[in-house]
């Protein structure tokens, strides 16, 4: 018997092994069954209801946009926490941050020479003014910070820099619009022009936070319609005496008081246990912010009232969080997470929406998520980025969850799942080792309208929004009720 066993030892070991692998292995591959009637019902009902389309047009028609330290932001606010009371959400809370408060001001661009004309311009946020009289100077007109540093600085110095960086993918082409300025001053420029960041213009200037460097002066940064840039550096090329004044008012005032406004639905097991779902309720002070991000944050406020229609409480809490100064900060992110304090480990997911409204296609998760607007613009096929230090990574077993979940999604063709997920307002909550996801959508459009006055209601597709509330609905509450926590899955 004792040599029988030895025979059959390793026979016995493999098989054990086999039925370790299956039952540890089945609860994923049962997911997508488990969930499949929750899931139909939550995106039915995502059909039929309209409350989440009418909270948003209530916001862009009625509030309008909402930038950091205004008394429009504000005023979205407070309406916020009364929706989310009237929707019935349990713990509204408004959480205090302080926030940057940038005041644009008059401004204008006119073109003085080799002719006279008004250019269509705004002004980059947190850029400071020229003063009254405004600036006029030659241009010396770029096409990259290469072509840029080539430059003798005797041929910059006094002039205003135009950055005619044509329009690559979001990620790649923002350095111009967030570091020129410095990098234009460090050579004594006295003011930056910036190709608006978009791949279509209909003279249609875009705006977006800028950033100084310490150790350089500040100088006036204004965005310009492509077509307005690609005009002043064709005549620039040709030797033309191309001269520009420029006047903004531009300037920061002291820090204002705000908030971050959360709802939730609590766990029926583990309450303490949280998915978080939310978008930004700042926006820029043009248009209406309806996809920048008007649409994140009430779609996902739809998806966590979907839930509760449907008379689903899930084994954890469901919470939505409409996180402010995101344009131009960050704090209400941060604000967020400080707030959460140790907490924060109880996080089971963490999902932002900011990427416009368009037609859904999945979601992307994992540490390593380009962020923003990057992240929005990732291609197909893509390599997510390198992790930043102290971010969880993300284990094959969980991915292999998620992509079961993405399955609930195919009625509404969702079901995309890709490596690298998450968002400027949940990176705080990642970098403490909470897993991330990014709603991604087809982004066919979403840079047309981004940061200028057209991002209006108008744009919102409400077939488009409804599946976005409903792909919401359904990731969230899989997260919040499935037993396990992603990251446990090793």
């Amino acid at each position: 018997m004792t040599k029988l066993l030895r025979l059959l030892r390793p026979a016995l070991v493999s098989a054990v092994m086999v039925c370790a692998v299956m039952v540890y292995s089945l609860p994923a591959q049962q997911v997508s069954e488990k969930y499949h009637d929750a899931a139909t019902k939550l995106i039915a009902l995502a059909q039929q209801d309209d409350d989440g389309l009418d909270r948003l047009e209530y916001l862009c028609d009625r509030i309008g946009n909402r930038v950091s330290g205004s008394a429009s932001l504000e005023k979205a606010i407070d309406w916020a926490a009364s929706e989310m009371k009237k929707a019935g959400f349990e713990n509204v809370q408004k959480i205090p941050v302080k926030v940057p408060h940038w005041v644009r001001g008059q401004e204008s661009a006119v073109l003085v020479s080799p002719s006279d004309r008004t250019l269509h311009m705004l002004g980059l946020g947190d850029s400071v003014g020229t003063g009254a009289s405004g600036i006029t100077a030659d241009v010396v007109a770029v096409s990259s910070f290469e072509e840029l540093a080539a430059l003798d600085k005797n041929k910059v110095a006094g002039k205003i820099v135009l950055f005619n960086a044509p329009f690559v993918s979001y990620g790649q082409t923002v350095m111009y619009r967030i570091g020129g300025a410095s990098r234009a001053a460090a050579l004594g420029a006295v003011a930056v022009l910036v190709r608006s960041i978009t791949p279509l213009s209909l003279r249609s200037p875009h705006t977006g936070v800028m950033t100084y460097e310490p150790d350089v002066p500040k100088i006036p940064a204004a965005a310009l319609s492509v077509e307005d840039a690609e005009s002043l550096a064709r005549m620039y090329k040709r030797g033309a005496p191309v001269r520009v004044k420029l006047t903004m008012e531009a300037k920061m005032l002291p820090e204002a008081d705000s908030f971050d406004v959360i709802g939730e639905i609590r766990g029926s097991e583990k309450p303490d246990e949280v998915v978080v779902l939310g978008g930004h309720i700042d926006s820029w002070d043009i248009g209406q912010g309806a996809q920048d991000d008007g649409s994140g944050i009430m779609a996902a406020m739809q998806a966590v009232s979907l839930i509760k229609k449907a008379g689903l409480r899930p084994r954890r809490t469901v919470r939505v969080a409409f996180w402010t100064n995101e344009e131009n900060g960050g704090a209400g992110g941060l604000a967020y997470a400080k707030w959460a304090g140790d907490s924060a480990k109880t996080h089971v997911a963490a999902i932002e929406m900011d990427g416009g409204a368009e037609k859904p296609t999945g979601f992307g998760f994992g540490s390593g998520g380009f962020g923003g607007g990057r992240r929005r613009t990732l291609p197909p096929g893509a390599a997510p980025a390198e992790a930043p230090a102290g971010m969880a990574a993300t284990s094959e077993t969980a991915f292999s969850r998620v992509v079961d979940i993405g399955k609930l999604l195919e009625p509404i063709q969702a079901s995309t799942i890709r490596r690298g997920g998450g968002g400027s307002d949940i990176g705080p909550l990642m970098q403490a080792g909470v897993p991330g996801f990014g709603m991604a959508t087809v982004g066919t459009h979403y840079f047309d309208w981004h940061h200028t006055e057209a991002d209006t209601f108008d744009k919102i597709n409400r077939q488009d929004f409804k599946n976005c509330s409903a792909a919401l609905a359904v990731m969230s509450f899989v997260l919040a009720d499935m037993p396990e926590r992603l990251s446990e899955m090793k």
